[in-house]
């Protein structure tokens, strides 16, 4: 009787020989309760993983990490709907389903594999072209905001570059600002009496020691002390 059986890449008489058991009751089993559902949850999980690469590799809207955890979730889905598919497409034939499972498990992971290698090369070109005209855009507006020039010789005085336009080529001045910060003189220090050791500021007290009335000594009074007399 297997010799009877169509080759599995004869499609139309495999199918119709999956058809013609299922409705024969003299058979056991129902074929086509393994192989829709499991055809159809098949090709659910690689649609996500198709759409999961697509997202990871090509938009980079999902990280990388997370777009292979979702792909191995859904893994094993895809082999179980295969083997479901496989199991009723051989009518039961256990060894068959299997090896029929692995040939389209590997065909289907090098297609995977040759997609997400391409989605790999087409998202570095983009972000290569977007990262040079972000590049562009960039050395382009700071050219832009870094002032602005108008012909007939008007000039922009004010701090940092200035820009002069003769009607011709524009050319870019450098003023230099330098404030000046007023520095406070230091404090007056108070003096000892060389008479009677008490200590005083001359400033205060007319330059004379207020406790035995003499007089500062020269060398300790200050370059103004005369002015200040008067």
């Amino acid at each position: 009787m297997s010799s009877d059986r169509p080759g599995v890449l004869n499609v139309r008489a495999k199918t119709a020989q999956v058809v013609d058991h299922h409705h024969d009751d003299a058979k056991p089993g129902k074929p086509l309760y393994l192989l829709v559902p499991g055809g159809l949850i098949a090709l659910a999980a690689l649609a996500l993983i198709v759409y999961i690469a697509y997202l990871t590799w090509l938009q980079g809207d999902m990280a990388q990490d997370q777009g292979l955890t979702l792909m191995a979730i859904l893994a094993p889905f895809y082999i179980g709907g295969v083997f479901l598919f496989s199991y009723g497409y051989e009518l039961y034939d256990l060894p068959k389903a299997l090896r029929l499972t692995a040939i389209i498990v590997f065909i289907t992971l090098a297609a995977v594999v040759i997609i997400a290698v391409l989605f790999v090369l087409f998202s570095g070109g983009g972000r290569s072209e977007s990262s040079s005209s972000s590049r562009s855009k960039s050395s382009s507006s700071s050219k832009s905001s870094s002032g602005p020039s108008q012909p007939g010789g008007n000039v922009f005085t004010g701090i940092g570059p200035i820009f002069v336009g003769a009607g011709g080529p524009t050319r870019t001045v450098t003023q230099e600002v330098i404030r000046e910060v007023p520095v406070e003189p230091p404090a007056p220090q108070p003096i000892n009496c060389p008479y009677c050791g008490r200590p005083y500021l001359p400033a205060e007290t007319n330059f004379a020691c207020p406790n035995c009335g003499a007089a500062t000594p020269q060398d300790q009074l200050p370059p103004d002390a005369e002015a200040r007399k008067t």
